[in-house]
Parts: C-alpha cells; sequence; structure tokens
C-alpha cells in the first residue's frame, strides 16, 4: 500500500522490514515504559514496551524473536495499581526486528515491532483504554 502524497511517510526512509508506513500510521503510537513478559514456542522472557498503539508494541530487547514469530504477550502498567483491571493478554506477531549491535552508534533502540494478531472487540476496548490512560497522565 502507497502512503497518500503528502504524507510524512513518504519524507522517511526506512530500510527495516515492516509493515507499510499507511499501515503503521493508522493508529497513533504513544511512547511508554510498560514491562512485558513474552513467550514463544522456545522462549519466555521479559522485556519493556517503549511504544504502543491499537494495532501494535515496540519491545525493546538485544535478543529479538524473527519476523514470523508467534508471542504470547502480557503486560499491564507497572504493579497495575495505577489503571486496575487493565492487564492484557494477547497474541501478537514479530513483524520487523532492529538487531542488537554492540558498539555501533546507530543503534540506539534494538527490539522488534510486533503487531496485535486475533485481537477481538473487548480486547481491543481494553488496549484503547490503556492507551488513553497513558495519553492523559503524560
Amino acid at each position: 500500500m502507497t502512503p497518500a502524497v503528502g504524507s510524512k511517510a513518504q519524507d522517511a526512509v526506512d530500510e527495516r522490514p515492516t509493515i507499510s508506513d499507511a499501515d503503521r500510521r493508522r493508529a497513533p503510537r504513544l511512547f511508554v515504559d510498560l514491562e512485558v513478559d513474552y513467550a514463544s514456542e522456545e522462549n519466555y522472557l521479559f522485556a519493556y514496551i517503549t511504544d504502543i498503539s491499537a494495532t501494535g508494541i515496540f519491545v525493546r530487547t538485544t535478543t529479538p524473536e524473527q519476523p514470523g514469530t508467534l508471542l504470547n504477550l502480557r503486560f499491564a502498567s507497572k504493579g497495575d495499581h495505577a489503571l486496575p483491571g487493565l492487564g492484557i493478554e494477547c497474541e501478537g506477531e514479530v513483524i520487523w526486528v532492529n538487531p542488537y549491535r554492540p558498539g555501533a552508534p546507530d543503534n540506539l533502540h534494538p527490539g522488534m515491532g510486533i503487531r496485535f494478531v486475533d485481537i477481538d472487540d473487548e480486547m481491543r476496548d481494553r488496549l484503547l483504554e490503556l492507551i488513553r490512560r497513558f495519553a492523559y497522565l503524560s
């Protein structure tokens, strides 16, 4: 899908394999610092979400999974006391990876972009409420 003429996406050059700019920009992103547990068939890990939208998250990690990997995700606000009842458990797919390259000055944000998959209306509403509350708090 090609971005609309005059969009910011046309001005940016991103060499990472990603979903289209139009799809990524469809949902506004919010910068956060949320703990996330994620599991694939082979791994169970803990990391941090640094941005979130209604369609996906970016997980900061030096050991990203391969694109196409399906993950079980579980996250909430720190301690879940500030946003009671908004713990999220869902499935995601790794869409792109920024690999960890020690010593590389341009490698400030290693990690992986994850798209939510099979999100029902109730879970999407919970995600949107979580995002709204973080937007209000920031």
